[in-house]
């Protein structure tokens, strides 16, 4: 096996790996075809190849492997690729149902359903999958019911630090009546 083809090998395994690429993976992925040449060395000729194509990407040396990465000058515009506008769709009843769990947390199902007069089962598991929610653990009442709260991804999604950074429930109260006197 020549230098070209371990060159393609490793590409194809920097791309697909979600982690960076250690030189001890990238042996056992050879298996029986180990090859004396070390990943560095292959990666530094990948380097010199991606800088002559002047290519959007480049391969960076991360947590004892490499990774290949977009160059920072792309960023802006990859920042509008993964926008995050228009990209989570939640039915009202989910909506409901997460908002109820932000400004209560923990809460339990029947809570939830005790305030919305309804089955909360599927908008729990949309959010529950869509990771918005997590379980937190059990109440320590009869059943033992399972406890929810927001999680790290629905602070990220909504640009929060802190579950406190949401607005008090008076402000959208007043940002409501505002906009309905605007509509009369």
């Amino acid at each position: 096996m020549g230098i070209a083809d371990l060159k393609q090998i490793v590409e194809a395994l920097l791309i697909a790996s979600p982690e960076p690429l250690t030189d001890a993976r990238f042996r056992a992925c050879l298996k029986d075809e180990a090859t004396n040449i070390p990943l560095a060395d292959i990666i530094s000729e990948l380097e010199t190849d991606y800088t002559k194509s002047r290519r959007a990407f480049e391969i960076k040396k991360v947590a004892s492997g490499f990774q290949i990465v977009t160059k920072s000058e792309f960023e802006p515009y990859i920042k509008g690729l993964f926008s995050k506008a228009g990209k989570l769709r939640l039915s009202q009843a989910a909506l409901e149902t997460l908002a109820i769990v932000s400004y209560r947390q923990p809460v339990t199902k029947n809570d939830i359903e005790a305030i919305r007069g309804v089955s909360s089962d599927s908008s729990l598991r949309t959010l529950l999958d869509r990771k918005l929610l997590e379980i937190r653990g059990r109440d320590e009442g009869p059943g033992r019911a399972l406890l929810y709260r927001t999680s790290t991804e629905f602070l990220q999604y909504f640009g929060l630090n802190t579950v406190k950074d949401l607005p008090k429930l008076r402000e959208v109260e007043d940002i409501l009546s505002e906009e309905q006197d605007e509509l009369l």
